[in-house]
């Protein structure tokens, strides 16, 4: 049996704030040495509380946190040199352009080599997309240009651990997917990468292992296949005659068949043949606008786990 090394191991990890409040309960978590770990919450579900930990930040108020087998502490701080980070609210100064920016931030590294100073920044630029930009004040930056910036920062290094915590805020789409395909591209280099967001749908597309989070504990933590395997597909139609598209589908072996609005479904069992049905259905005459299998998402998990929406706040 094989055995996975783990990135990230926590172990009981609480943080209680001054006045009572609980940001972080009990966390056992375990993050995979080479996955792309998306580490899934609202809002005000503690991720932040739980990173900040993670990289020596703020302390516990109890349990344990590891990196590459090293407790976290004051006195362990050596591991941290092979960790990137971007936090929430990434810190610039103003009246410096984005190259002079990564140059104060490299300099403030005693593992860095001077020498290779340049070269390195402009790779950082380069791979977050602010290369045309480098020369402008950060004060100028867009949001969206202020968080590649913050990455490029934790990019200055070959790192094997990359913690980035909500690393597409501001970012238009067309920023979403180049931060994604960069992602993509620093695990297949063997790069472990933390992943912490409350967009789902966007997390969803890269990440191969997820835990959940919601009111500062953890809900659920496996692979992505995993987490959807409790839930089933659904059979979807849309069609002015949602009444008669009920009965065609229960007819059929349909089962949970529900309607609202134009909208008709039922779970997709594996003896359910799309085809028959939908041919079914336009032999009954029913008009049928769309048809189709909606897969769970993640989203859809969260609600099935914990009968919350994802827009709740701790």
């Amino acid at each position: 049996m094989t055995t996975i090394s783990t990135a990230i191991a926590t172990s009981g990890l609480s943080k209680r704030y001054r006045g009572g409040q609980l940001a972080v309960d009990a966390l056992d978590l375990r993050v995979p040495q080479g996955s792309v770990f998306g580490f899934l919450g609202p809002n005000g579900s503690g991720k932040t509380t739980t990173i900040r930990m993670l990289l020596g930040l703020i302390a516990p108020s109890a349990g344990n946190a590891e990196l590459f087998g090293e407790t976290v502490d004051a006195g362990h701080v050596g591991m941290l040199t092979r960790v990137g980070a971007l936090i929430e609210g990434p810190a610039h100064y103003p009246y410096l352009s984005g190259r002079a920016n990564l140059a104060r931030y490299d300099a403030a590294d005693r593992t860095a080599d001077p020498k290779t100073r340049a070269h390195r920044i402009e790779h950082a630029l380069e791979q977050v997309g602010l290369a045309n930009a480098a020369e402008k004040k950060a004060k100028a930056y867009s949001l969206g240009m202020k968080q590649r910036l913050g990455l490029a920062c934790a990019l200055l290094q070959p790192r094997d651990l990359l913690i980035l915590d909500e690393p597409t805020n501001g970012l238009d789409p067309q920023g979403m997917r180049e931060i994604r395909g960069l992602i993509t591209s620093l695990a297949a280099q063997g790069t472990t990468v933390f992943l912490s967001s409350h967009l789902l749908d966007e997390i969803e597309q890269v990440c191969t292992d997820v835990a959940i989070m919601s009111r500062g504990r953890l809900v659920t933590q496996g692979t992505v296949g995993e987490l959807r395997e409790g839930l089933k597909a659904r059979l979807v139609v849309t069609t002015p005659d949602p009444a008669d598209a009920a009965t065609v589908l229960k007819e059929h072996g349909g089962q949970d068949v529900r309607a609202d609005g134009q909208r008709v479904d039922c779970y997709a069992s594996e003896d359910l043949q799309p085809d028959v049905v939908c041919a079914a259905l336009v032999g009954a005459g029913v008009r049928v606008l769309s048809f189709g299998i909606e897969r769970p998402s993640l989203e859809d998990a969260f609600v099935a786990l914990t009968g919350e929406g994802f827009d709740v706040a701790q």
